[in-house]
């Protein structure tokens, strides 16, 4: 049966028919259960002896319109990820500048000092967002972070954040966050699960309010624990729970199937929870969902906690060996270029430093045995660093370049 929208449209189609027109359109047809799915139709006007037929051919096409709208999304996550690429290399130079400086800073002052502690507070900010900074590159070369420890309690507190600045007021966040324990997985992904699993609470109590509750505990899974596909051990326990309007029990076991999804047309590509669950599955953990219609549902995960780790501050630099050399520093961020040669010069070295790769070859070209090392920034315009470095390892093969590339590494790596 049509949809009433192309109901009501049948007379033009079939008029049209009639005039001998062969007919291809795509129309909406309506399920047993009332729902609408797309049909390709094909109908033409075919004389039997006397007698005159419509012949139609309809086509179930609910599956390549899924991957029409997939394909779409994956076009413009596409384009979101080039632009939050370039964002995130231009704070990316900034952030290397509060960083460095705050370092340089810390050196220079007072252990114990109200002054220090200040510092310590910038450069412990700069280095989260630093590791922001990460994700946002991670997301934008679509591709997997290196899996490493991770304090789920932080992101928690991160996604909470968000989602409670997008989100109607009627909807109450409750965190109930008391583990800071390690796992052994890639921020991005653990960010991805959460925002999936908050954002789908969410939507279920757009309409009435309720209420939304985050909890990250340790627990210890023995072997009378019932989880019989859980190895024994320390994990974390994250429940996402809402009181909105619930999953019917005939969905339960189809919930992490991929495209499956309750959504209207166009809310959602049923990926999400497939993702989900494979991330969990792929980090030895566990995921299940109890619900019920009209209360409210719970998504359980458990992940399996890695040996704690001390988070490092910084300590000031004592008795380090100083160099003597001269060191021809490049990078065409001007902050960039002094921090790096504060540093060096810190450390004993001389250094000169140029806010051009072109520039910096026509000073390395004039006196080529003036400079014992080069560093350089490998990204920069006119002339790249790893460009510029070819070129005077022509003039002179011997002379040692190091490339830095502040996509993968900050300062306080070096």
């Amino acid at each position: 049966m049509d949809s009433p929208n192309d109901a009501a449209k049948a007379p033009d189609r079939i008029k049209k028919i009639m005039d001998g027109t062969w007919l291809n359109a795509e129309i909406n047809h309506i399920r047993k259960d009332g729902r609408e799915f797309p049909i390709e139709m094909s109908a033409g006007l075919i004389e039997l002896g006397k007698e005159k037929y419509i012949l139609a051919f309809d086509r179930d096409i609910t599956e390549r319109k899924e991957l029409e709208v997939n394909l779409r999304q994956a076009t413009k996550m596409e384009s979101i990820g080039t632009l939050a690429g370039g964002i995130a290399h231009d704070f990316n130079n900034i952030l290397s500048s509060i960083i460095g400086f705050s370092e340089l800073a810390l050196d220079s002052v007072d252990e114990g000092s109200e002054v220090e502690d200040d510092l310590q507070e910038v450069r412990k900010a700069g280095m989260r967002a630093k590791d922001l900074v990460k994700q946002i590159l991670t997301f934008a070369r679509q591709s997997d972070e290196t899996v490493k420890p991770v304090q789920v309690h932080i992101i928690a507190n991160e996604v909470l954040k968000f989602i409670k600045s997008s989100i109607p007021t009627t909807i109450q966040i409750n965190d109930k966050i008391k583990s800071d324990s390690f796992i052994m997985g890639s921020p991005t992904q653990i960010h991805q699960v959460l925002m999936n699993l908050c954002t789908n609470a969410a939507h279920a109590m757009e309409e009435n309010g309720g209420i939304l509750e985050v909890s990250v505990k340790d627990i210890t899974i023995d072997r009378m624990t019932m989880m019989s596909d859980l190895r024994s051990g320390e994990y974390i326990e994250i429940n996402v729970t809402d009181t909105g309007m619930g999953i019917s029990s005939k969905h339960i076991p189809t919930i992490f199937d991929p495209y499956f999804t309750t959504k209207s047309v166009g809310e959602g590509t049923g990926m999400g929870l497939a993702v989900v669950h494979g991330i969990v599955e792929n980090y030895g953990g566990q995921i299940s969902v109890e619900s019920a219609v009209g209360k409210g549902t719970c998504f359980t995960i458990y992940l399996p906690i890695t040996k704690k780790r001390k988070v490092h501050t910084h300590s000031k630099k004592k008795d380090l060996p100083l160099g003597t050399e001269n060191i021809l520093f490049v990078d065409d961020e001007a902050p960039i270029a002094k921090m790096g040669s504060k540093i060096l010069d810190q450390l004993g070295y001389s250094v000169t430093t140029r806010t051009s790769s072109i520039e910096a070859l026509e000073l390395f070209r004039s006196k080529p045995q003036g400079f014992d090392l080069v560093v350089t920034d490998m990204t920069m315009p006119n002339m790249t660093g790893e460009k510029m470095a070819s070129e005077m390892m022509k003039i002179r093969s011997d002379i040692p370049v190091i490339e830095l590339n502040r996509f993968a590494v900050g300062w306080s790596n070096l």
